[in-house]
């Protein structure tokens, strides 16, 4: 998760890059290479039209560095999917070697999906697993392989015209993983998605769709990265989550985008009976990050877990946040939110909860927690709760604090140096979050917090 392994890029070929800008004609050449279904190049239109027409959003942090027309919006390595990374090209294998993938799968995973560019290059999940009735394949493929059950669920959580970025996804997605996990099934290994940019100034769009049928069990991790560039770049994913009777599903994000990235995504789930989602986001890479997860509660006694990290470092804006939607009566949310303001950053909670009437016996908790490591940098909470049934609890929860001079001189007399005592104070305040996540991404994000505070101080 550091940065020092993430900033290189390698020399790669290519079968298609698109002009900058969007329009009509790109969305036919997308069309044409990944030889589409006609429902979905009639999306991709529709949804062009509804980003053109949209506005940028009018609140949030400043996208002004972002120029829209000057991005290429997609990218086709030369190669197939390949389902050993024997099969893929020297320098996309290197890349992905580089960053440990295949050791990670070899170790702890159910199977992995990894991203270059615009496409997935490489799928693949374990033989056992496929004979249970699991599918874990690209966007690409699903709408082709499994086309009733993509077009029975694809954008009913997520509408074409929700906002604007996502919007743009509709139209120009490329890559991302289509999951099913059939009744009763359990999943107890990890299946995990790697998101790689190479190239500067280029936009990024994966399009996720995950289905776990009733009384299933799945985790899903997404972990992102890209190499350095001065100029800006833009990651705009969605994701969909149907959570049917009694099912569960873990979705874990951690992305570390370089600084020059403008991570702007729309996640969201609809649970139904006895359901329960639950989101683990951690944001701490990209120039700015908009990524607000939003669990749908819309069968009795479903329920949904929130828990965010925004780290904002230097330039850093991290808005960040969940949203829980109780439409139907005893469902239940707890969003978990802690920021980290360092070196100048600006991290941002925004959430929402909401509490429709005949949401009986609904009960929500909302904690919102901030530390600002020194005088330069900063942290604010936009918390939004809509109640309109009386029989129902809404509690919130807000603490923000500096790390003080005590801390760090008792430290200190202890032979810490400067940077090593704030960021064991940094991880000791983040230590409920780092339990949420493989141990593997714990580790490294304590390696980045370190980097981070010995930049500032040394």
């Amino acid at each position: 998760m550091s940065r020092d392994g993430h900033d290189f890029s390698v020399k790669a070929d290519y079968s298609y890059v698109s002009p900058p800008g969007v329009d009509e004609n790109l969305i036919d050449d997308i069309s044409r290479l990944k030889n589409d279904p006609p429902w979905i190049e009639d999306i991709r239109k529709r949804a062009l039209k509804e980003f053109l027409d949209s506005p940028m959003p009018r609140w949030g942090p400043e996208l002004g560095g972002l120029n829209l027309n000057d991005l290429v919006y997609y990218i086709r390595p030369v190669t197939k999917r390949a389902e050993t990374w024997d099969e893929l090209p020297p320098s996309i294998r290197e890349t992905f070697e580089r960053l440990g993938v295949p050791e990670s799968e070899r170790k702890f995973l159910a199977g992995v999906g990894a991203q270059f560019e615009s496409e997935m290059v490489y799928h693949n999940i374990k033989k056992e697993l496929e004979s249970q009735g699991i599918i874990f394949v690209s966007m690409d493929e699903a709408v082709k392989e499994y086309p009733d059950l993509v077009r029975e669920n694809f954008g009913k959580v997520i509408p074409v015209g929700d906002n604007k970025f996502s919007a743009l996804t509709y139209a120009v997605w490329g890559g991302g993983s289509f999951v099913y996990v059939p009744k009763g099934v359990r999943l107890e290994k990890p299946l995990y998605a790697y998101f790689r940019m190479n190239s500067s100034n280029e936009g990024t769009f994966d399009r996720t769709l995950i289905v776990a049928d009733e009384g299933s069990y799945i985790h899903y991790i997404e972990n992102c990265t890209a190499p350095r560039y001065s100029q800006a770049s833009l990651h705009s994913g969605v994701v969909e989550v149907i959570v049917k009777k009694g099912a569960r599903v873990r979705y874990t994000s951690i992305q570390n985008w370089s600084k020059n990235v403008y991570n702007l995504v729309t996640e969201r789930a609809r649970v139904y009976d006895g359901g329960r989602m639950e989101w683990i986001g951690g944001n701490v890479g990209s120039a700015v990050t908009m990524a607000y997860p939003a669990s749908y509660l819309v069968g009795k006694g479903a329920s949904t877990d929130i828990l965010s990290l925004s780290m904002a470092s230097g330039r850093q804006e991290i808005d960040s946040g969940g949203k829980a939607y109780h439409v139907a009566p005893e469902t239940s949310s707890t969003i978990q939110s802690k920021g980290v303001s360092m070196n100048g950053g600006r991290s941002t909670y925004r959430g929402r909860v909401y509490i429709s009437r005949g949401a009986v016996d609904s009960k929500a908790y909302v904690k919102c927690d901030s530390l600002i490591a020194d005088s330069s940098s900063s942290s604010y909470t936009y918390p939004y709760e809509i109640v309109n049934e009386s029989d129902s609890t809404v509690v919130h929860e807000a603490v923000a604090g500096k790390i003080s001079e005590e801390m760090l001189f008792y430290l200190q007399s202890r032979g810490l140096k400067e940077a090593e005592a704030r960021a064991l104070i940094i991880s000791g305040y983040l230590e409920d979050f780092e339990r949420a996540i493989p141990a593997d991404f714990a580790v490294e994000l304590n390696r980045l917090i370190e980097m981070e505070l010995s930049e500032s101080v040394g």
